[in-house]
This record gives C-alpha cells, structure tokens and sequence, in this order.
C-alpha cells in the first residue's frame, strides 16, 4: 500500500503460504523520498513480467486518479466483506478510511507465472512475510539524511513542518532495513536500478523458482 501512516495494521488469519509458485513475490520498502517510486516505474516499464499491486481503497478518488490504476476504488460494505471472506493479504486503516492488499490477485499472478511486486512500509512487509515466507523485500535507502532532505524540499510537494515529520519518521522507518533480504542505496539513479534488476533476476534462479518453472525438465532429471 503507499498510504504508509497506519492507524491500524491487521493480516488475515490463516497460516503461511509456502506453495512454490513459478512466479516471485517482491516487496520494496523505503521511507519517503528515497526514491522507491520512480525505481518501481522504470523497473516496470522495462519488465513486462512484473505485475505491480494494485491496492483496494475506501477513500475516493483523487482528480486525474482512475480506478484499477492508481487504486481499486470499493466502498465500506464491499470491503469489509472482501475482508470477512479472507480475500486481502494485509489492510490497513488510514486517517479514516481502509486500504488492502489483495492475496487472491497476488496467487492468481505468481499461479501464471508473473512476478508480483508491492511497494509498501515495513508494517506492511512483516505482514506479508507472515503469509508468504518466499517473498523478497528489497529497502530502498538514500545516501545520506542531507541527501533525503534536498529530495524532500526539491518534490515541492509539502510544506516544512511536513517535511520535518517525514525525516523525523524516516529514521524509524530506515531501522527496520535489517528485516530486509536485500539494500539498495539509491546515490546514483541508474546503478540503484541495475542492482534492483539484479535483484529480480537472481531471484527468479532460486531452485524453488526454476523448479515451479520447468517441473517437467526436473522430474525427467531427477532433481526433487
């Protein structure tokens, strides 16, 4: 979800999904202005395998937003029932209104051999990792808290006091890297995009990957 200031954070309850899909789970995670979203775009638009989530929201649209692309617009009745059927991955309420990750659209994906990528906060990410153990979370980190103030004031998008909440949650938000199976520190834009394709194409080598890919070629030789 990229609304990240939960007031209320819940995963449906059911146990790890551990099913070898022959698509991958990625998860990018940063704090704001690191640079995770233009990352996601251009990977995307240079990958046509990767499928981005498209969170479910109550809120409505903004101007110029469309349904199924910046989100999937429901209303409350619909969600929480979505929700009580067990359809959602993670959800969230968010200054009043519901986001939600969807787990029956992410299965579907990786089922048809699509990677499926989630930019989301590290809340979030614990709770997908609790549903999928496979998933891949990659931290977006810039090279410095000088270097992440510029980019805040440069977006033009918040006013001062706004900004300085946003580098105050930052710091937070950075020490959970930790939890993350891989860091990209985003200095130089197109370096950080080399390692995030990196990324990508190791994971999709994982044996248990390449064996959901070509099961056949495995049984014939072998290889359990």
């Amino acid at each position: 979800m990229s609304e990240t200031s939960h007031t209320a954070s819940q995963s449906a309850p059911h146990v790890a999904i551990d099913t070898a899909y022959p698509g991958n789970l990625f998860m990018v995670v940063a704090p704001s202005g690191a640079g995770k979203s233009t990352l996601v775009n251009k990977l995307l638009s240079q990958d046509s395998a990767i499928r981005l989530s498209i969170s479910h929201t109550t809120r409505k649209p903004r101007p110029g937003e469309q349904n199924g692309r910046e989100y999937h617009f429901t209303t409350v009745d619909e969600f929480r029932v979505a929700r009580d059927r067990g359809e959602f991955l993670e959800w969230a309420e968010v200054h009043g209104n519901y986001y939600a990750t969807s787990q029956v659209w992410i299965e579907q994906q990786m089922a048809q051999g699509n990677d499926v990528l989630l930019e989301i906060d590290w809340q979030g990410a614990q709770q997908v990792h609790k549903r999928f153990s496979n998933a891949v979370e990659i931290f977006i980190l810039p090279p410095s808290l000088t270097a992440l103030e510029e980019r805040l004031k440069k977006r033009g998008q918040d006013e001062p006091n706004v900004i300085v909440r946003r580098l105050l949650a930052a710091g937070s938000e950075m020490s959970h890297a930790s939890e993350s199976d891989y860091v990209i520190i985003n200095e130089v834009f197109d370096d950080a995009l080399a390692q995030l394709k990196d990324v990508v194409r190791a994971t999709r080598l994982r044996f248990s990957s390449q064996k959901a890919r070509h099961n056949e070629l495995f049984i014939e030789l072998g290889i359990h």
